[in-house]
């Protein structure tokens, strides 16, 4: 069984391990979320297959690329856009998502990610590169401006 380690970094320099986010770092405004809430909660979403709590996290002009086809991704760019392909993956009780390592950095955060596909079929994100596979492991760079996702980077090893 895998197990989920938030690491936070400030620039400060405080480490730590944390559920909360809560070592130094600031938030934007008043009642913004910190980027290791933003990225607590984007994480929940999908390990609870909870689209729902995806709501509030993705700014306007987000600008998300997703980690197939290979090498290259799909660019997505908008909130609806955005929004809706994590929305939909997050819906898929097919596959459980299993973040292995959260790094996060002021604005910036690192998701060190496994997915495992049920039932033999992958989701159609991951592409046919995956199909005999039991699950891909993967990285996504996030960027958090004022508690919301403007970029989010994702990579996948291929088989």
């Amino acid at each position: 069984m895998s197990r989920t380690t938030t690491t936070i970094e400030t620039t400060t320099g405080t480490a730590g391990t944390t559920g909360t986010g809560t070592s130094g770092e600031t938030a934007g405004t008043a009642g913004t979320m910190t980027t290791a809430q933003v990225i607590e909660r984007f994480n929940e979403a999908f390990t609870a297959h909870d689209p729902t709590l995806l709501a509030g996290l993705v700014a306007d002009e987000c600008v998300m690329v997703s980690v197939q086809p290979a090498p290259e991704g799909t660019r997505y760019e908008g909130l609806d856009a955005c929004l809706g392909f994590w929305q939909e993956l997050a819906a898929d009780t097919n596959t459980a998502f299993r973040p292995q390592e959260v790094f996060v950095f002021g604005d910036r955060a690192v998701i060190r990610w496994n997915v495992y596909f049920g039932g033999g079929e992958v989701n159609e994100v991951f592409g046919d590169a995956h199909a005999g596979s039991a699950w891909v492991a993967g990285v996504n760079l996030m960027h958090i401006r004022d508690g919301r996702i403007v970029e989010a980077l994702g990579y996948s090893k291929s088989p």
